[in-house]
This record gives C-alpha cells, structure tokens and sequence, in this order.
C-alpha cells in the first residue's frame, strides 16, 4: 500500500476480534519499523514490552479501560537515564528538554504505522495509570512508560468513529513564516 494510502485509511480501532493473535511475522515486522526510529543523537532509549498472555493483559486491564479486547499490547517506555539534554540558551538553571518522551513518541509512530503496513489494526492508548501500570508490570526503575499501543485484528462491527476522517484545512494548522 503507498503511505499516503496507509495513513489516510488507519484509524484508532476501537473493538478487536479477541480470538485472533497476529503472527509472529507481523509482529517481527511491527517491531522492527520501531526499531528503525530514528532517536536523538541515536540513543535508542526505547523498550518495548510486547504483552500477550492472559495474566498480563489482565494487568493492563486493571490499570486502563481502553484495550478493547486486543490480543496484543505493547507497553513503550524509555530509560530515563539514557536520553539526551537538549542544549538551551537559558542558562544551567533552568530546565532542560531531554528526548525521551519524543524519542518514544516517534519510535511508537513508527510502530503504529508499521502495524497498518503489516495489516494489523492498532489503537494508541495514554488513558492508563502509567504509574501503578509500571509497578505492576514490574519494570526498571530507570524506564518512564511513555504509551500503550493495541495491537489484534478490528471486530467485523469495528470502524471509525464519527469524527475519524475530520481534519482542519492546513491553512489553520500551518503558518509560513
């Protein structure tokens, strides 16, 4: 499919068929597109959680009411102490940016559009309790968990919602300076 065909038609699918699991190789595929992100100063601070069994899934339902029923989650994190401070001309007091946030941000876009490449529906969640997910799900201390990403095949009934396909003209989003 051409990408502008891709991202035109990919939509945050909101009710999965729960008995279907994508397969290794989509997943493989999907993976990989997120491990070609590009990152700041190419850190790679991301981690990926790829999270399919029942007792974790689980977990992830207790702390989110936004999987839908999708067989497959990825939690995105990023090791906090692995990112890079971007410099500013503000001076050593103030806060610095640091990439991570965007770093795993891009890497997650890169996966989401890399699902709907492989033919795999997807729904970007950040309604979640990141904090008691993160205990929970036990991981390090050092990673921030930036999103959650479903991952599964849409529900015969699925489709957009109403709003989907509504985009403002870019004379309202774009200035040329």
């Amino acid at each position: 499919m051409e990408f502008s065909e891709l991202i035109k038609k990919r939509y945050s699918c909101k009710k999965y068929d729960s008995s279907r699991q994508l397969s290794e190789q989509q997943l493989l595929e999907i993976l990989e597109a997120g491990r070609m992100a590009p990152t700041a100063k190419n850190l790679q601070e991301q981690h990926i959680y790829v999270v399919q069994s029942p007792e974790k899934l689980a977990i992830i339902d207790k702390h989110t009411p936004c999987r839908y029923g999708a067989p497959t989650v990825l939690v995105v994190a990023f090791n906090k102490n692995n990112v890079y401070t971007y410099p500013t001309s503000k001076g050593p007091e103030t806060d610095h940016r640091k990439s991570g946030t965007e770093d795993a941000a891009i890497v997650a876009t890169h996966i989401m559009l890399g699902a709907a490449n492989a033919g795999v529906d997807s729904c970007w969640l950040n309604c979640v309790h990141i904090d008691d997910l993160h205990k929970e799900l036990g991981l390090p201390e050092d990673e921030d968990i930036l999103m959650l990403l479903d991952l599964g095949f849409a529900a015969p009934e699925a489709q957009p919602l109403p709003n989907h396909f509504s985009r403002k003209p870019l004379v309202e989003t774009v200035t040329i300076l």
